[in-house]
């Protein structure tokens, strides 16, 4: 695979995408009568920002709440409270109508390629269907515009009257891409892009992703569990945990110097190829079960599987600050 391009400082008027406080608690009913409600909370008190042809990882355990982040950021789940700001108004609150120039330049590649398209629906009709919902084309025009993204995923011409069903998973996965790119987003939220591909297809759509991004300007959210997928396309990454962001660092800067416990142990995960190194690798394996998103530990949710806690892990909940060269960590051993 390519290597990913360095990208230069950080600017305040570079951000195209900005999170603040973002939560959503999603409601669980019990009892007999179901009167009694419980709050899941998927994403809990999120802050971050995405700058204009940038791509920010995000990246943690199963669960962890990174796909919520993003179909709540995409507007597919109404958020509970916090802002998200898309260059600089916040589309958090606006309601369908006002959503709709969004809808246009925010769009979604899912994890799934069997489960996201519509498999009633032959592929012209699928990456055709958002430019008539958007008035950007129509007639003889969209079918030009829907050959020309066929070519542009690897495709061709001879692809679009077939089904859902006649494609491979990496195939699904490119009509997906060329549905979304179908509109002239800005911005992409990829959400476990390749998770479910064969490994040797992996690399392919993820360069088809970096050659897209560079020819057209586009920012990415790339979501996954792929560690070391996500430091080859990444500029910044975010570690979840629990719902929480625990640390945010420049790729090259988390995967050399990570400095929250749980993300040490995050990277010491990732496959060495080179036996003899491996051996001489120290593997952090964490104790105990990842607590539940209904009734999460108070202060640190991460104390309850870190040796390092203290009284101040279970009174105080951990802020992101500021370590030096723009890495940010949300552990109190750094606080005391």
């Amino acid at each position: 695979m390519k290597d990913k391009k360095e990208v230069s400082g950080v600017e305040y008027n570079e951000k195209l995408l900005e999170v603040r406080g973002l939560k959503k608690y999603f409601e669980k009913h019990k009892g007999i009568f179901r009167k009694k409600v419980e709050h899941v909370k998927a994403v809990d008190d999120v802050s971050f920002f995405i700058n204009k042809k940038e791509t920010f990882g995000l990246v943690g355990e199963s669960g962890c709440g990174k796909s919520t982040t993003g179909r709540t950021i995409i507007r597919l789940y109404k958020p509970t409270s916090g802002k998200i700001l898309y260059d600089g108004e916040d589309i958090g609150k606006l309601d369908e109508k006002d959503l709709m120039p969004y809808r246009k330049k925010i769009q979604m590649i899912f994890q799934d390629p069997y489960a996201s398209l519509n498999t009633r629906m032959t592929v012209a009709d699928i990456i055709g269907e958002p430019m008539e919902i958007h008035n950007i084309a129509s007639g003889k025009e969209k079918e030009e515009r829907i050959i020309e993204l066929l070519n542009l995923v690897g495709l061709s011409k001879i692809h679009a009257s077939r089904y859902p069903h006649e494609f491979s998973g990496g195939q699904r996965q490119r009509i997906g891409i060329a549905r979304a790119l179908s509109v002239n987003p800005e911005f992409i939220i990829c959400d476990e892009p390749i998770s479910a591909l064969d490994v040797s297809i992996q690399a392919q759509v993820v360069n088809m992703l970096e050659d897209l991004q560079e020819s057209f300007g586009l920012t990415y959210l790339f979501i996954a569990h792929d560690l070391s997928m996500v430091r080859h396309i990444s500029d910044r990454i975010g570690v979840m945990y629990l719902g929480s962001l625990v640390e945010v660092a420049d790729r090259n800067e988390l995967y050399d110097n990570p400095i929250h416990p749980y993300t040490k142990a995050l990277l010491s995960s990732i496959p060495i190829p080179d036996p003899e190194l491996a051996e001489k690798t120290e593997r952090i394996i964490l104790e105990g079960d990842v607590p539940s998103p209904i009734n999460p530990p108070s202060g640190c949710k991460f104390r309850t599987r870190c040796k390092y806690k203290s009284d101040i892990c279970k009174e105080t909940v951990p802020k992101l600050i500021d370590v030096g060269n723009k890495h940010y960590v949300a552990c109190h051993l750094l606080q005391n």
